[in-house]
């Protein structure tokens, strides 16, 4: 079974926005310590408790202080940006990196209607035209422009020895179908989303197209997963994540609050109702427990590889559990 990592890098409470940052690098190394495939980092604006806006300057900042683990955004909001500023960008990494970068295609806004506001001026309309620019991106990439193309003789340099590879993001039928038309990689986001990972998987595969360098469907499930030594401890740190999750869900700007934090807080049973739906679908245990979990996710999607998002109060637990379950499933 191939692990990778999903970073958010989460603020915590009495933590800065660099320690938060610093706690990335740190998981990243980690993670290239033990044998993790990949870590991602993600996109967010001005959201309570997340600290990176923009995953190419992370990237580069782990990049050049890892050694193995391939890098990349989970994802790059696409509708929000020129393909060719991306093209550019990710190309650079890959060309600091060889052999190391991902680029992750999503369409989600990343933040308040405010802070989409001022980041672009069409990102509605560039929603809609999603496919269109994922296009002109990998064209860029690909260097598969039509001659009688106005981009044809532009390039997206620097050209690096190999290219980053591309993956659509997504949560239902839609991105399955834009990543199988493309003939990218496909990564579904089970731990937020609602819809049927199973049936987008089976959408992408039966409608792969052979394209670019990938000649096969290449899928990634992403989960919420927690693991501690004990059951019990793994619940109580557990229920930092889900409180922090329910308090930013009714506008609240708070970081990742700690044990202590949740022990002491009053649970409505508006937010007991939401802690009992959350923790059905994020895995929390032992290691033992933990890896029962993930090879039934395994069994259930035939995915390539399974994408861990763990987020807790102190980086020592998120380590931690990282540790265990590299231990568990990848050193057996």
């Amino acid at each position: 079974m191939k692990l990778g990592i999903l970073d958010q890098s989460p603020i915590a409470s009495g933590q800065s926005a660099q320690e938060a940052l610093q706690a990335s690098l740190q998981l990243a190394q980690e993670g290239d310590r033990l044998g993790y495939s990949r870590i991602w980092l993600t996109e967010h604006h001005d959201l309570p408790g997340l600290a990176c806006s923009v995953p190419e300057v992370l990237i580069s900042y782990i990049g050049a202080q890892t050694k193995n683990i391939r890098i990349g955004s989970g994802a790059v909001l696409l509708p929000h940006y020129k393909p060719y500023r991306i093209a550019e960008t990710y190309n650079m990494l890959a060309t600091l990196f060889p052999g190391r970068i991902d680029i992750g295609m999503g369409r989600a806004p990343g933040g308040s209607a405010e802070a989409t506001m001022a980041l672009s001026d069409n990102f509605l309309q560039n929603v809609y035209k999603m496919p269109e620019l994922v296009q002109e991106l990998l064209n860029f990439l690909r260097n598969e422009f039509p001659k009688e193309h106005p981009f044809s003789n532009v390039s997206a340099a620097p050209i690096p020895m190999v290219s980053p590879e591309p993956w659509i993001l997504g949560t239902s039928g839609k991105s399955a179908k834009l990543a199988a038309e493309n003939g990218t990689a496909y990564a579904f986001g089970e731990f937020m989303s609602e819809n049927d990972g199973v049936q987008s998987f089976k959408q992408y595969r039966e409608h792969f197209q052979t394209k670019g360098i990938l000649k096969a469907p290449k899928t990634i499930i992403t989960v919420s997963a927690i693991c501690a030594e004990t059951e019990e401890y793994a619940k109580e740190i557990a229920l930092s994540n889900t409180l922090w999750k329910i308090q930013s869900g009714h506008g609240e700007r708070k970081p990742v609050p700690s044990i202590e934090e949740v022990r002491n807080h009053e649970w409505t049973e508006k937010e007991k109702t939401q802690m009992e739906t959350m923790h059905k679908k994020l895995i929390f245990g032992t290691p033992s427990q933990v890896k029962d979990r993930l090879l039934k996710i395994q069994e259930k999607y035939q995915a390539d590889e399974i994408m861990l998002i763990t987020i807790t109060h102190k980086l020592e637990d998120r380590l931690n559990s990282f540790r265990l379950i590299a231990r568990e499933i990848l050193n057996s």
